[in-house]
């Protein structure tokens, strides 16, 4: 069935609201367990600025190390500088006050998709693709860029909210070999989506969609592509979503679906019947997460108010907290997504500053205070 999905326009609304403004946050924050400092220090000025003059980057909503030395980005195209160009302007749009995710008339779309060396410059422009992926979007357009560690081919995944598709890419960006959804048309039916948010890989080949901020659901795929079931809908119950925004798969059949606009974490997993999820339990105290790794025994994940990375157990204990600073040159106002590459470097995207920075561990640091790359089954 399509829909206009209109149900949580104003709930996405207020969410912006709280976004563009964090500081609205820090009162209402609970901050459980250990908060130390940052494991991590920062390459500053790691990624080179590329944009043709009187531009700069976009918000950076999707990032994936598939090696140290090959980091896609996902951005909200790029962003239109004033003119003349403050003398302040440090490489990136939040050095001179310019908010990438609210100051929308700036925004311009090209260059979406790109991948990075170790040393931050530029490897490859996926630019030909920039027409499917980002043009002619009237709200944020794409939203996160996967890559299952199952799949030999190593095909990438790109989640556009705004377009209610999901497009599955040949590892050198020459093919396009799966569109799912339906441009424009939202839709709560097996074959349509309506803002989906997210995309993972279970071990057994199956794939789930985080759908999203409108049909607030997780929806199960077999690894065909065929619609094989849902979990879900939208509530405040324990299961349900007021805007599932990502999904992490770990160890023991774990799935975390993290409800950004509920402030929480639902936790399922994996049973017999392929077509659904059990519920295992949620986990509340949290404003608005937004991405999430998985490791062995522990997983990650940012939340908006105060920003911060997270660290927990399966039981859902706070183990350790590091808050993000928002002072620059190095400090954030949204951490939207982050990855991990083989090596241990941290990599994490600003969908507000507009840029993407790179974090290596400190000499001397804890291991078990660092984030590991995603869990990968058998």
């Amino acid at each position: 069935m399509r829909i206009p999905p209109t149900q949580t326009r104003a709930r996405t609304a207020a969410c912006l609201m709280l976004i563009a403004s964090p500081s609205t946050l820090l009162a209402q924050a609970e901050v459980r367990g250990l908060v130390g400092a940052s494991p991590y220090d920062v390459v500053r000025g790691w990624h080179e600025p590329f944009a043709p003059p009187g531009y700069t980057f976009g918000g950076n909503s999707g990032i994936f190390a598939e090696s140290p030395d090959r980091i896609f980005i996902l951005q909200r195209g790029e962003t239109r500088l004033p003119d003349p160009v403050p003398p302040e302007y440090e490489g990136y749009a939040g050095s001179i006050g310019i908010n990438v995710l609210t100051d929308t008339a700036r925004r311009e779309w090209h260059s979406c998709l790109y991948t990075l060396s170790a040393d931050g410059e530029v490897r490859e422009m996926w630019s030909q693709w920039d027409r499917l992926i980002c043009e002619g979007s009237n709200g944020p357009g794409p939203h996160r860029l996967r890559m299952s560690p199952y799949d030999p081919e190593r095909r990438v995944w790109v989640v556009q909210e705004t377009f209610h598709q999901i497009y599955v890419f040949s590892n050198d960006g020459s093919r396009l070999l799966k569109t799912l959804g339906q441009k424009g048309v939202p839709g709560t039916d097996a074959e349509h989506f309506a803002r989906p948010q997210d995309v993972a890989f279970l071990p057994d080949g199956r794939f789930l969609v985080a759908d999203g901020l409108d049909n607030h659901r997780v929806m199960i795929f077999s690894g065909d592509f065929e619609y094989l079931g849902e979990v879900g809908g939208f509530g405040e119950a324990p299961g349900q979503f007021q805007g599932v925004h990502a999904i992490g798969i770990g160890p023991g059949g774990r799935v975390f679906a993290l409800d950004r606009s509920g402030g929480r974490i639902n936790v399922y997993r994996t049973v017999p019947d392929r077509t659904t999820l059990e519920l295992d339990e949620t986990w509340d105290g949290f404003q608005l997460p937004l991405d999430i790794i998985v490791n062995e025994n522990s997983l990650w994940i940012t939340d908006l108010g105060p920003l911060r990375f997270v660290k927990l157990d399966f039981e859902g204990n706070h183990l350790y907290t590091w808050m993000v600073p928002r002072d620059l040159p190095d400090g954030y106002l949204e951490v939207h997504t982050f990855t991990v590459d083989p090596t241990g470097k941290l990599y994490g995207g600003d969908n507000q500053y507009g840029r993407t920075q790179k974090f290596v561990p400190r000499p001397g640091v804890d291991p078990d205070l660092l984030i590991g790359p995603p869990w990968r089954g058998p």
